[in-house]
């Protein structure tokens, strides 16, 4: 089965072709950055807007890549939710179009679906049943996963993500947006031991997350230095390593209770936030340490993208789920709530 996956969740426009034989044929991911950069975040309206300009025209990209045409297509997955409104009909009003246009089947994708299943797109991917820690930037969630579609989420953010809680932080330090990875280069030149910041809820028992607290302690670190005139350079990074520490050893110790909670031994880390090397080599540590294993999927598609929305659409279109002819957007979306496989 070949299906064309479109991604217009949030402020990237993937596109990709995905054979259930052959794989990925041709994908193309546009992305937003420089058009939210000047405002520091994403504006909502504009990026409906922009995937607007960018969706057909990326999409006739992709199927000249693959020679291929609306005949050869069987099937279209798009990104229903959970995501900006205004971005998701884009892609839900084309993908359904475009699926009564080639009179083929349309399927609505969750979007942490599909990161969720990213890894399954490298040539040894994991097998069920496994762990999922599901980080992005408006995600933090710990599901165990014994098949597609059957999900226990068994903990999650609270309160921000930590992608979120990243972007932040590098406001506060004043660095460009997106902040994830600017904040990330810049705790590699910070020095280990000069600030401590708190591990929030690991003095507790549970699986659930909570990065506001220890956002507020980076912003009074911030600004006590700031009003010392003592915000250099070296102080940045090392705030912004204290930062990522926290961030990555609460990360660390939940998904050991994860392990200890379910019984299962394989970790699999997607979303933008697990394209983070210091998380990856903390994780890849744990699984070590637990005599498990850990997966996680290629740098290109740890950030929104168009070949896992394929990947996961056709998994559904094969085991025949399909939608009707109305076209969904689901801003917010339970990942429990989906139907399992037959």
């Amino acid at each position: 089965m070949l299906v064309l996956g479109i991604e217009t969740s949030c402020d990237e426009t993937g596109i990709a072709l995905y054979d259930s034989n052959a794989g990925i044929l041709a994908e193309v991911l546009y992305s937003q950055i420089e058009l939210h950069q000047r405002y520091g975040g994403v504006v909502p309206e504009l990026a409906s807007r922009d995937h607007i300009r960018k969706t057909l025209p990326l999409i006739r990209e992709v199927m000249t890549k693959a020679n291929c045409t609306g005949a050869d297509i069987n099937g279209i997955a798009y990104t229903a939710g959970p995501g900006l409104a205004g971005a998701l009909l884009v892609g839900g009003a084309i993908g359904r179009s475009l699926g009564m246009t080639w009179n083929i089947p349309t399927i609505g994708v969750h979007h942490m679906e599909g990161h969720l299943l990213a890894p399954l797109l490298e040539p040894n991917g994991p097998s069920f049943p496994f762990v999922a820690l599901l980080v992005s930037g408006g995600h933090t969630q710990l599901v165990a996963v014994q098949a597609i579609g059957k999900y226990t989420v068994i903990g999650e953010s609270l309160d921000d993500a930590a992608g979120e809680a990243f972007d932040k932080v590098a406001k506060m330090l004043g660095l460009p947006y997106p902040g994830g990875p600017h904040v990330a280069k810049l705790a590699q030149q910070g020095a280990a031991g000069r600030f401590i910041f708190p591990r929030p809820m690991t003095n507790r028992p549970g699986l659930d997350f909570s990065f506001s607290g220890l956002k507020t302690f980076t912003l009074n670190t911030v600004q006590a230095h700031t009003h010392d005139n003592l915000l250099d350079e070296q102080t940045k990074a090392d705030i912004a390593h204290a930062f990522q520490e926290a961030v990555v050893a609460t990360m660390v110790i939940k998904c050991r209770r994860a392990f200890a909670h379910t019984g299962m031994k394989t970790l699999v880390i997607a979303g933008g936030v697990s394209a983070n090397t210091r998380l990856r080599a903390e994780l890849a540590i744990l699984a070590k340490e637990e005599k498990g294993q850990l997966y996680y999927p290629h740098l290109k598609y740890c950030t929104d993208n168009g070949a896992m929305i394929a990947y996961a659409g056709c998994q559904r279109l094969l085991a025949g789920q399909r939608d009707d002819l109305g076209i969904y957007a689901r801003p917010r979306w339970n990942l429990e709530s989906l139907p399992a496989l037959s």
